[in-house]
């Protein structure tokens, strides 16, 4: 960026005013519990920006001559890293935002209904979490002859899990509690995935092949937040399901960006784990 006078009128301000929204963006929504990197990392680059403003002046001197060059090659070059980081983020929302929802419909009978967990402050459905019982309840019945699994454990610092508030959510809206199943250690999507095979299989859910006389995973409808289904099911293949829909909830709008970006780092994060 450059440090002549008319730019620093241009670039002080914007860069204050972006900052401040950030941060702002950031408070408000741990204020309400709500404790991830796509809610952190905001705050942390505006305050990085309402540092960088209140700075310019002095950082402008730190870096114009006689002062070494790799001070001036320092500052363009984390400049030029931030905007690249940035086009990345650009193509990848570009990229969550399609619809990845898969209709059960066309892949044939839900044997289960597996409805991931989602925030819960307070012990209740966040809105995030209320969107995806919505949906489940709205698949429910489509397919009622699907046992539901409601699949999470404790967020931290809670004594409630995920699974216990949304089974306690479902049943309130009518679903029978002899239809509802949980699985509530789970603190991860692949761990959502993986943890509630045995809970199909404990129910007498898995599949059967023929050719083997063995069980595995069932055909399954994922149910989850519309940004979240592609990961779903590709974590989903690479633990063993075969016949995978997904129905994906609305993302509140005050919350999209936020949830999209943790889910940037979540993709990256799984590839190098190989979760997919």
């Amino acid at each position: 960026m450059s440090g002549s006078p008319r730019s620093a009128r241009i670039l002080r301000p914007a860069l204050a005013l972006i900052g401040a929204l950030l941060l702002l963006d950031s408070i408000a929504l741990l204020a309400t519990g709500r404790f991830h990197f796509g809610v952190v990392l905001p705050g942390l680059i505006g305050a990085a920006f309402l540092w960088l403003a209140w700075r310019w002046s002095a950082l402008q001197h730190w870096r114009a001559p006689p002062a070494p060059r790799w001070r001036g090659w320092l500052w363009r070059a984390g400049w030029v890293g931030f905007f690249a980081w940035l086009a990345s983020v650009a193509l990848f929302f570009g990229l969550i935002g399609a619809d990845h929802s898969v209709d059960a419909r066309k892949t044939g009978a839900p044997a289960v209904i597996l409805v991931l967990g989602s925030g819960t402050p307070n012990c209740a459905a966040s809105s995030t979490l209320a969107a995806r019982l919505d949906v489940a309840l709205a698949q429910a019945a489509l397919w009622p002859q699907a046992p539901v699994l409601v699949s999470g454990g404790p967020d931290f610092g809670r004594q409630c899990t995920e699974a216990g508030v949304m089974a306690e959510y479902l049943r309130a809206r009518g679903i029978n509690e002899r239809r509802l199943l949980q699985e509530p250690q789970s603190t991860s999507t692949e761990e959502n995935l993986r943890f509630s095979l045995p809970v199909m299989a404990a129910h007498g859910l898995m599949s059967q092949d023929p050719a083997t006389s063995r069980g595995g995973p069932p055909p399954v409808l994922i149910v989850t937040s519309d940004f979240h289904a592609l990961r779903a099911r590709l974590i989903a293949y690479r633990a063993g399901y075969r016949q995978v829909a997904s129905a994906g909830a609305p993302t509140p709008l005050y919350l999209r960006y936020n949830a999209w970006l943790r889910e940037y780092f979540a993709f990256g994060s799984g590839w190098l784990l190989k979760e997919f």
